[in-house]
């Protein structure tokens, strides 16, 4: 492999032109940049990605970590993100810590060995103090989106998952619905607490009670969502309308309604979260709650090229952005207010 020095003894140069010629060709006059170029091109040398980033005090790198690649979600985040990279000269590693605290401390340690310029953390689980080390100890700016954390001070982007919970709970209850299944993720994930938190709330407003027998922790995941599902209509009183809290577990509920020869809305109503395109092609089309998810990676990306570039500074804020109820088919009246009307 040609280095350097063997580009600035074919080119009759010193090893300082040639770095300036690859780097600044302004400080070069046109007939050295001419032959430097001409020694690149013929050895085919290209320059060392470590030893530019060490003397830019750049790598031109930034590091995403989701919380679980196989969730639409976190895919459209991970594709909203590297756009806005790529256009301002970025590259982005994507690291999946499939909700596991211990894979996303791992990826925090490789990432630092990556000498990223800036990183967007979609973080697993509670705050820790260990969680808090390594991301100090990478020395760069860092933007979470998806999960807020307090006390770490960064910047947020995140959706008002707390009025999420609340306009799809208070949807079904308008719908008639007075038993109303939550099939969440673990509520030590803030976007699960919040979304618990504006579940009760609409039931407190609308004056019925919280009861947990119909509230399920299916991790954000398909299978546990499809079990959760048999779970809840295996009760003395079954639920007549369930709320998933993210497009995976919606998809284990639709599936399991459908083993059980449930139907949408004449059986029991569903609310889902995410506007997947599959949303408005199943039958019954979904009613979900819309996040804004391209916005929430572009902004979490301008937030962290502010702070990188130094134009941004001073404690971190959240962006809260606001969810949108789309209405379809798969909602109406719980089927006893159907028969009491034959």
């Amino acid at each position: 492999m040609a280095t350097i020095r063997d580009v600035a003894r074919l080119a009759n140069v010193s090893v300082a032109t040639v770095s300036n010629a690859l780097n600044s060709s302004d400080r070069v006059s046109p007939e050295l940049l001419a032959r430097v170029r001409a020694a690149v091109e013929k050895l085919s040398y290209t320059p060392h990605a470590g030893a530019r980033s060490l003397r830019k005090r750049s790598s031109g790198l930034l590091g995403l970590v989701v919380g679980d690649i196989t969730n639409p979600f976190f895919s459209d985040l991970f594709e909203a993100v590297e756009d806005a990279a790529a256009a301002n000269g970025y590259l982005v590693l994507l690291c999946n810590s499939s909700e596991r605290t211990e894979r996303e401390e791992a990826h925090l340690k490789m990432l630092r060995t990556q000498r990223i310029d800036g990183l967007i953390l979609a973080p697993t689980g509670a705050a820790s103090m260990n969680r808090a080390a390594l991301l100090a100890q990478l020395e760069v700016p860092v933007v979470l989106v998806d999960r807020a954390m307090d006390g770490l001070g960064y910047d947020a982007v995140v959706l008002d998952n707390r009025k999420a919970g609340f306009e799809a709970t208070s949807h079904l209850i308008g719908c008639g619905h007075r038993r109303i299944g939550l099939i969440n993720g673990p509520e030590i994930v803030r976007t699960a607490a919040d979304r618990m938190q504006g579940y009760r709330e609409a039931l407190l407003s609308s004056g019925l009670p919280f009861d947990p027998a119909l509230v399920r922790d299916a991790l954000f995941q398909e299978r546990p969502a499809y079990d959760s599902l048999a779970e809840l209509m295996a009760l003395p009183q079954p639920p007549t309308a369930i709320f998933a809290t993210n497009n995976l577990m919606t998809i284990g509920v639709v599936t399991a309604l459908a083993d059980r020869g449930l139907s949408c809305p004449e059986d029991i109503s569903l609310v889902g979260i995410d506007d997947q395109p599959w949303a408005d092609a199943v039958l019954p089309r979904l009613t979900v709650i819309a996040q804004p998810v391209r916005a929430m990676g572009e902004t979490a990306f301008t937030l962290l090229a502010e702070r990188i570039g130094g134009t941004r500074l001073g404690p971190g804020t959240t962006t809260v952005l606001a969810p949108r109820l789309v209405m379809r088919r798969s909602c109406g009246s719980p089927a006893s207010l159907k028969a009491a009307h034959v």
